[in-house]
């Protein structure tokens, strides 16, 4: 079995081929998806690209959470679809409502780029399997509303569940609340996260490493063995 991974393409994505080329290096095949189709096309899992959706316009990931494509993402997910959302992903993530939480300007009010250390805390989603808990791995990141908040009842519940997926390590780039990178739902089948793990799965590009290549790889292992 040759795992299908879909990854939307709202106006404005950015990331979407580098996505689409981090799960042919992993090994399955990749699957363009359009916002404006509700059809996913027999994917196993899909991806939200990076990238400004819309402009960022309202607030970030508002307007696309509202694509036709979105409610059967929102339906599948729901279902146990394994859904992945990457920096405007992420934001896109919190709006449909999949993940807790919002995503507010970065507390130093400029865009952030660069690289950045994360520790893996959740081995357990279908994300982050190939990983090991404590892990320190290296990604790329790129924001400008990258600030993870949540009230404290939720912060406590995400802690206390072991759904915070990742943590900044050395320096919190953007003020996220519990220096939270990356989370998860309870079934652990949709993750979100501001850095971009699709930047780092060769060593020709991004950080120079392959850090991020264990999202794909753990998602592709998780869909095999299902």
């Amino acid at each position: 079995m040759t795992a299908r991974i879909g990854v939307v393409t709202f106006p404005g994505t950015l990331d979407d081929q580098d996505s689409l080329r981090a799960v042919r290096v992993a090994g399955a095949e990749p699957v363009s998806l359009w916002h404006r189709d509700k059809d996913l096309h027999q994917v196993d899992a899909v991806i939200l690209a990076g990238g400004f959706s819309y402009g960022d316009y309202l607030r970030a990931g508002a307007i696309s959470r509202f694509s036709p494509v979105m409610e059967t993402v929102i339906e599948q997910a729901k279902a146990g679809m394994p859904v992945l959302g990457i920096c405007n992903g992420f934001q896109i993530l919190t709006e449909a409502h999949l993940l807790p939480g919002a995503m507010l300007r970065n507390n130093h009010l400029h865009f952030i780029c660069r690289d950045q250390k994360l520790r893996v805390e959740n081995t357990e989603t279908a994300w982050t399997s190939d990983y090991s808990e404590g892990q320190e791995i290296s990604v790329p990141l790129k924001n400008m509303d990258g600030r993870y908040t949540a009230d404290d009842h939720t912060l406590d519940e995400l802690e206390a569940e072991g759904r915070v997926a990742f943590r900044y390590v050395d320096v919190n780039p953007n003020g996220s609340l519990r220096d939270i990178a990356g989370i998860s739902n309870a079934a652990g089948n949709v993750v979100g996260l501001m850095p971009h793990p699709e930047h780092a799965v060769e060593p020709l590009i991004g950080t120079g490493r392959t850090d991020g290549l264990g999202f794909f790889t753990s998602i592709i292992k998780k869909l095999v063995n299902a």
